[in-house]
């Protein structure tokens, strides 16, 4: 079951939060996708064919929309929290250009900012076609088709993107053997070093950059909650202290965990 709600509505654009409550391992039906568009996540994650192309969607994972290609999704832990994010084929264009656009996006934390600003614009005085602007064009510099390293066989690349996607799952869902890289490798029956290689090659990124990436993601999910209270903020997201999490928001965001917080109208300090 979906929910739409609109948060902004233009004639060149649009943008709506859906919140999907399906529970279901099956694949959907094939869904016809009619307008470009960015769909990134803000809580929870699933899996998506889009244009033949498997990919997990997560808050550090999103997909573009493009006309002409099918969608089907499966939710195997539950539902999420997405915002989708419509553009006009002239618009796409001009934030875009005329750069072939892959489908997998994805989301760094100064794209993951831009977006939470986005659906913030009904309660500020920020211009919403400005904020959309930046959201699109952060997105479309961070877009990359997904990779699989250099596997012989469409089935070895399978069996890598099938690794790649539990690997990312335990993660986000915290299971406790995600924490490390040996412990993870073990419980889906590899070896650390074939996780670490595949997971590199298919993601862009290493293990434990994509841990703290989705780390990062829970801080700004809380500064934009309202809680100014640092130390506790970091304690409950396992940083070492409120220095370590200043730290770390200042080399992720170029900014401070008060600023960000000042930004979504909360007083952390």
């Amino acid at each position: 079951m979906r929910r739409s709600t609109p948060v902004l509505t233009a004639p060149e654009y649009s943008v709506r939060v859906v919140a999907c409550s399906d529970d279901h391992r099956g694949w959907s039906t094939a869904e016809p996708v009619e307008t470009f568009g960015l769909v990134l996540p803000r809580r929870g994650h699933f899996r998506l064919v889009n244009g033949g192309v498997e990919q997990s969607v997560d808050v550090t994972q999103g997909y573009a929309q493009v006309p002409g290609l099918d969608q089907r999704f499966a939710h195997p832990s539950g539902g999420d929290v997405c915002t989708f994010v419509g553009v006009g084929a002239t618009l796409w264009r001009e934030i875009v250009g005329d750069r072939p656009t892959s489908t997998t996006v994805r989301v760094d934390g100064v794209t993951e900012l831009a977006h939470r600003l986005l659906l913030r614009t009904t309660h500020d005085a920020a211009d919403p076609a400005e904020r959309l602007v930046r959201t699109v064009a952060a997105a479309a510099r961070t877009s990359a088709a997904d990779g699989g390293g250099a596997a012989r066989t469409p089935a070895a690349r399978a069996s890598r993107a099938r690794l790649v996607m539990h690997a990312r799952e335990a993660v986000l869902d915290d299971v406790p053997a995600s924490h490390d890289l040996v412990s993870l490798a073990r419980a889906l029956e590899v070896s650390p070093a074939h996780l670490s290689r595949v997971f590199q090659a298919a993601t862009g990124s290493s293990l434990t950059r994509f841990r703290n990436r989705v780390r990062m993601s829970r801080v700004l999910a809380r500064l934009e909650a309202g809680d100014a209270d640092l130390a506790a903020v970091a304690g409950d997201l396992g940083f070492a202290d409120q220095a370590h999490l200043t730290r770390t928001v200042r080399a992720t965001l170029g900014t401070t965990p008060a600023r960000v917080g000042r930004a979504f109208g909360a007083r952390a300090a």
